[in-house]
């Protein structure tokens, strides 16, 4: 229930909730349609007031404006003439310096960039040709390669024939004495620079059998194999396998400082994986195989060409570096000339906008006349959008009465 109290007897009476609803739209329907009704009388006649007042200052501001376009355009033309003319010549000079200057550093510039082709096509003519001599090596270790597996048959063959022949033959020079036999009928001309010899050091508890090392033109040292040679028929009754020696061998390669651990083995002579090949077991000792006394120097020789190769690729490293360094000074070189070209070039055209720009100060003269001439017409056009602009929401932006009761008329429209 609501209380509302008569503005003339000062009763009061009680009204229910839709009595009270229906009594404040009937008083803000009335009040509101009668302001708006007066403020759009009044705006219309002020608006009617506005345009005739602009209107006629407008017609009066034209016609004073073209008379004195009309005298400006006439000497301005004339200041324009003399001004085009003089700055005309001026600029054909300055034109003609520039177009000089360009020339001169367009030839330097040729020349220079004429000599960086010829480097560069130079350099990349010699990385192609290393690339070719690396592939062509590549090719042929592995022609190499596979010419000594496809003899891998006949010299399974032939170990199995030399297995028959022990007690004629290795029994009596033992399996150590034979693989050195072996080295020392290459050494005169294959490893020159290469040491093979027994390991006599065991300050450790421990030695190997045999360690290699093959050293460069220089002296450094390029290759490094700690051997451990192991004959079945040196063995007691109980028979070993060859892993039973992996961990031993690996010590003494660590502490000879070897970088390869190879075993020279006969034992497991029945077993088909030690009788195809080179066996690599990296995955229990780092850097470490097992060969039949057949493979002894052919393991020599491919590991020995692996260093071979690594030395190359590292020669061929310091070379790429080397050649870097020469690009980099190349192109410290070009940045010197391209500073030298555009501090000049800049000389030039802080010259040629000089004088651009005392015709640019002729023409903002000009155009300020044209903009005062279409102020004008702006502001009319201005006027005219106000009118049309004009809406609710903005009539009613500074009064709050007004403002909430179109607020509460939105409220009950939804």
């Amino acid at each position: 229930m609501y209380e509302i109290k008569c503005p003339n007897c000062q009763t009061v009476f009680k009204v229910d909730e839709n009595s009270y609803n229906e009594i404040v739209r009937q008083v803000r329907n009335k009040e509101f349609e009668k302001e708006l009704s007066d403020q759009k009388r009044l705006f219309e006649a002020q608006k009617e007031l506005a345009l005739n007042d602009l209107k006629a200052k407008s017609d009066q501001k034209i016609m004073e404006l073209n008379s004195r376009l009309k005298e400006l355009k006439e000497s301005e033309d004339l200041k324009i003439s003399n001004a085009l003319n003089a700055k005309e010549k001026e600029l054909l000079v300055k034109k003609s310096e520039l177009d000089l200057l360009k020339a001169e550093h367009a030839k330097e510039l040729s020349a220079l960039r004429s000599s960086f082709e010829n480097d560069q096509i130079r350099l990349e003519n010699e990385l192609k040709n290393a690339q070719n001599d690396k592939a062509l090596s590549e090719k042929s270790l592995k022609e190499e390669y596979e010419f000594k597996l496809k003899q891998k048959d006949d010299l399974i063959d032939y170990y199995k024939d030399l297995k028959l022949k022990l007690s004629t033959k290795m029994i009596g020079e033992s399996l150590e004495k034979y693989c050195e036999n072996e080295f020392n009928k290459l050494r005169a001309t294959g490893f020159q620079n290469a040491y093979f010899e027994k390991d006599n050091d065991a300050k450790s508890g421990s030695k190997g059998d045999y360690i290699y090392r093959e050293y460069d033109e220089r002296g450094d040292e390029i290759l490094s194999i700690m051997f451990e040679m192991k004959n079945e028929n040196d063995m007691t009754a109980t028979k070993h396998k060859n892993e039973d020696f992996f961990k031993e061998l690996d010590k003494d390669r660590n502490e000879k400082k070897c970088e390869y651990a190879i075993l020279v083995s006969l034992l497991e002579a029945e077993s088909d994986l030690y009788n195809s090949g080179i066996v690599d077991v990296s995955y229990r000792y780092p850097k470490m195989y097992v060969i039949r006394p057949q493979f002894f120097i052919p393991i020599i020789s491919i590991l020995k060409n692996a260093a071979m190769r690594s030395l190359d690729y590292r020669k061929e490293l310091a070379l790429i570096k080397e050649q870097n360094i020469d690009i980099t000074h190349f192109e410290e070189n070009m940045n010197t000339f391209k500073e030298g070209f555009s501090r000049n070039y800049n000389l030039a055209s802080k010259k040629f906008s000089e004088a651009i720009e005392e015709i640019d100060k002729t023409i903002t003269h000009l155009e300020k006349i044209k903009k005062a001439l279409l102020s004008s017409e702006n502001n009319l056009r201005l006027a005219n959008n106000k009118v049309e602009d004009l809406s609710i929401k903005k009539l009613t932006h500074k009064n709050p009465t007004m403002k909430a009761m179109f607020d509460e008329l939105k409220k009950q429209g939804q």
